[in-house]
């Protein structure tokens, strides 16, 4: 016996070994690895080369952080990372691990990062005939009246093998015996019968009970027996047992009916009279408790009715051994099999398991990335129990079924942190019974940032008001930059982005905060040096590669009266090279002289005045006045001898600033006789030619006039065509910096009754003195074109404007009028001449 049992041990080896050669060759050319191993196998047992299966080279198997996840189980199964073999790790009970099913695998998850990879094996775990069959007793007991004719069937309640296939193939052997044989067959509802057949009458007399020994052998190799005795007790009289009409009932029930419901009601015939033919039904001693917990059966009736919760889950088929006892004083009994079969309903909702691989998602992931694997799985059969899985709501994610169960959660389009940071998605799973059953499960999906936002300002163009002489490291703007990105993708700092401005550094004139982005100028700003400041400040965020963007800030310098006015030669002095000669008898408006002074502010600071007084003094009224904004210098009326030969007149030049600065000329006049010699009448007639030249000269300025106008009128056609030229190019291709280097501008400026702008002297002395001579004779007047109403309250004398922290597109910090009550008219709009146009919220000023 132990020389054929080892011989057995080694067929089967080899039969294992090539069946496991098949099964891995067969699962090369799958999608998914097949492996199998016998149960009860050894720590240690070879299953198979994982790594190699699958591709992989052994060295990359930790780096890559290679890993065997078994769902739902134990860990039957483990990979050796050093040389990739899969190996049984913990002892495999095929009865413990699946039952009686005729399939029984181990699924394993095969997971490798770098970049993710998932893999599936399934592991088949081969039966080995471990397991003898067993009978529920060690003894079973019949009682047969001594009357039963030959032939007569009385049930015995065979083994139960826990193996599977032949090795839970049983067969049975009676001890030999005259009087019983054996009679053991299949029906067709796979059940089988085991009968003892009397085959010679028996004789209480003779013999009252017999002792036979029945032996189960099931069909593995090596085989395995069990044993049980079998006592039969010879009954005398009652010679007609109960008789069903049936030997075995097929009962179908569904599972999770109510208590007390009717399974079947039997009927059994006893052909005997008196008591004798009186019987009860009951449950055979061989019915497993736990069977009679969940049925009962009347013993008048017969009628079989559930009493407990019945699930198929947890058994789907009972068998029930039920007997007709009479009520004789040597009872006979009938026998007959019951057996229900459980239909399955849809009682048990989907089982969802997540199982998060990589998370957070980068917003830059590629689509197909995996960043969770869901299994489900339904304890119903059929269609109860088949189970599909959505995901909501609509969005870049999706599922991917990867294997029967399981499901990828992948990315399917791009993600934004900025727009969503986090989604929450809903995995439903449903069953596809009726009606339907599903379950849910959340998962969260957090996006992580990636630097992809430069940071962005308000405006590209800040417009600042700051008033000359202003002190060191006054603060005059703050820029601020928004970078929708999280973390140090969002941190922005501040620089100058420096250049030469008059052959100095702008890091000279002003400089910015890192951190708060507040703009300082670092030296007193000069409006006759510098009217325009273009500084332009850079925002970089602290991401990798870092992001940055630029923003210009155009510091319009503001004038303050901090220069009194000039009078020109030949006044200029104390006192006149020479005195103005005037005939006598001349009448009222002869021209006496002309007083030219300038001043290097600009605006009001250099709209110039004067006035006239008499050096000494005098009493009287004066033969002579000063035009108050052109410097003439006239008769009043005719003078005659009593005037007196000659007269100093004092003549005083104020600017309209505040406080207002002024300057003094004196002019010597003489009165001559028309009577003199020739050099007196010389210089009395160049008087009268001065007088007669102040018509030449008015009329050679209209002339000049009329050019001007001309000249003007093309110049600013051709600025209107330069802007709408620049518009088309900003809306077509926005340029990333300025116009171009900066220009020193020309600031002209106009009011409702006409225009003020630099005289041609003063435009020769310094390029941005302005001086208002009225209707000089002259001095050059340009006149703007019509301009539109400047924004903003006409009546209050406030700037519209921002404050420091960057809410519009104006900022005055110094609070500058635009308003001079003094001035007889208001300035209503200005305009830079330059490559860059002004911003219309720059003209009121």
């Amino acid at each position: 016996m132990l020389i054929r049992r080892g011989g057995g041990r080694g067929s089967r080896r080899r039969l294992l070994t090539a069946v496991l050669l098949l099964v891995t060759a067969w699962a090369r050319g799958s999608g998914q690895l097949h492996y199998s191993v016998p149960e009860e196998a050894k720590h240690g047992t070879f299953v198979g080369r994982i790594a190699q299966d699958l591709g992989l080279e052994v060295g990359e198997l930790v780096p890559r952080m290679f890993r065997a996840v078994s769902q739902g189980r134990r860990d039957y199964l483990e990979v050796n990372l050093q040389n990739g073999i899969l190996f049984v790790n913990s002892r495999i009970d095929r009865e413990e691990l699946c039952g009686r099913s005729p399939a029984c695998s181990i699924h394993l998850e095969v997971i490798v990062d770098k970049p993710l990879r998932v893999d599936h094996v399934e592991v088949e775990v081969k039966d080995i005939n471990d397991n003898p069959p067993v009978f529920p007793t060690t003894e079973q007991r019949l009682f047969i009246l001594e009357s039963r004719i030959q032939d007569s069937r009385f049930p015995l309640e065979g083994a139960v093998d826990a193996d599977i296939g032949a090795n839970a193939d049983l067969t049975y052997q009676l001890s030999p015996n005259e009087y019983f044989s054996l009679d053991s067959k299949t029906n067709g509802d796979d059940a089988r019968s085991l009968e003892l057949v009397l085959k010679k009458a028996l004789d209480r007399e003779e013999t009252s009970e017999h002792r036979l020994l029945l032996t189960a052998t099931d069909g593995g190799k090596p085989e395995l027996t069990a044993t049980v005795q079998v006592l039969v007790s010879v009954l005398d009289a009652n010679d007609n047992a109960p008789d069903f009409v049936k030997s075995i009932y097929n009962v179908r029930l569904l599972e999770n009916v109510a208590n007390g419901t009717l399974v079947i009601k039997l009927n059994a015939t006893d052909a005997d009279e008196g008591i004798n033919k009186e019987f009860d039904y009951r449950f055979s001693a061989l019915v497993p408790a736990g069977v009679r917990a969940k049925f009962k059966v009347d013993p008048d009736t017969g009628e079989i009715r559930v009493r407990g919760e019945l699930d198929f889950e947890e058994n789907s088929i009972f068998e029930m051994n039920v007997e007709a006892v009479d009520k004789s004083s040597f009872p006979l009994t009938g026998h007959c099999k019951v057996i229900v079969k459980l239909i399955d309903v849809n009682d048990n909702v989907p089982e969802i398991t997540v199982t998060s691989l990589s998370l957070p998602v980068r917003e830059d992931a590629p689509p197909g990335t995996v960043m969770a694997l869901i299994s489900v799985s339904d304890r119903d059969s059929g269609a109860n129990g088949q189970v599909t899985c959505t995901l909501a709501p609509p969005g870049p994610f999706g599922l991917v079924s990867t294997f029967k169960n399981y499901y990828s959660l992948v990315l399917q389009g791009p993600v934004d942190r900025e727009k969503v940071a986090a989604y929450e998605l809903r995995v439903t799973a449903r069953d596809g019974g009726d009606p339907a059953l599903e379950a849910t499960a959340s998962v969260s999906v957090a996006i992580a940032d990636v630097n992809d936002n430069a940071p962005a300002f308000a405006q590209p163009v800040y417009t600042v008001l700051v008033k000359e002489n202003n002190p060191p490291g006054s603060h005059i703007f703050t820029v601020s930059a928004r970078d929708p990105d999280a973390q140090e993708n969002a941190l922005v700092s501040y620089s100058l982005v420096d250049r030469p401005v008059r052959e100095r550094p702008l890091s000279s004139y002003v400089s910015v905060h890192a951190e708060s982005g507040r703009v300082y100028a670092l030296q007193p700003l000069d409006h006759e040096e510098l009217e325009l400041l273009q500084v332009q400040v850079n925002a970089r965020d602290a991401g990798v590669p870092a992001l940055d963007s630029n923003v210009t800030l155009q510091v319009f310098v503001l004038d303050e009266n901090d220069n009194a006015p000039v009078v020109l030669p030949p006044h200029s002095g104390t006192a006149a090279p020479g005195p103005e000669l005037v005939p006598q008898g001349v009448g009222a408006g002869h021209p006496v002289a002309k007083i030219r002074a300038v001043d290097l502010d600009s605006g009001y600071n250099a709209w110039l005045s004067y006035e006239l007084r008499e050096a000494g003094g005098g009493a009287g009224r004066s033969p002579f006045r000063i035009g108050l904004y052109t410097g003439e210098i006239s008769t009043t009326r005719a003078l005659d001898e009593a005037d007196g030969p000659r007269h100093t007149l004092l003549v005083v030049v104020r600017d309209h600033g505040e406080p207002a600065l002024r300057a003094t000329a004196t002019v010597s006049v003489s009165l001559v006789d028309s009577g003199q010699d020739g050099k007196v009448a010389s210089r009395a007639s160049g008087v009268r030619a001065s007088g007669a030249s102040g018509i030449g000269q008015r009329a050679a300025l209209v002339d000049v006039n009329v050019y001007l106008i001309i000249a003007i009128c093309a110049v600013s056609s051709l600025f209107v065509l330069t802007v709408l030229l620049y518009t088309a190019l900003r809306c077509s291709a926005p340029p990333r910096g300025l116009c171009g280097p900066p220009v020193p501008p020309a600031l002209v400026c106009s009011s409702a009754v006409g225009s003020w702008s630099y005289s041609q002297q003063r435009r020769r002395q310094h390029p941005n003195a302005c001086a208002g001579d009225g209707a000089a004779k002259s001095d050059l007047m340009a006149f703007s074109p019509n301009l539109p109403p400047c924004p903003g309250p006409r009546d209050s004398g406030e700037q519209q404007g921002i404050g420091p922290e960057g809410s519009g597109k104006f900022y005055n910090p110094v609070g500058v009028s635009t308003r001079n009550e003094s001035f007889p008219f208001r300035l209503q709009h200005c305009r830079m001449v330059c490559p860059l146009t002004l911003p219309r919220s720059v003209q009121q000023i």
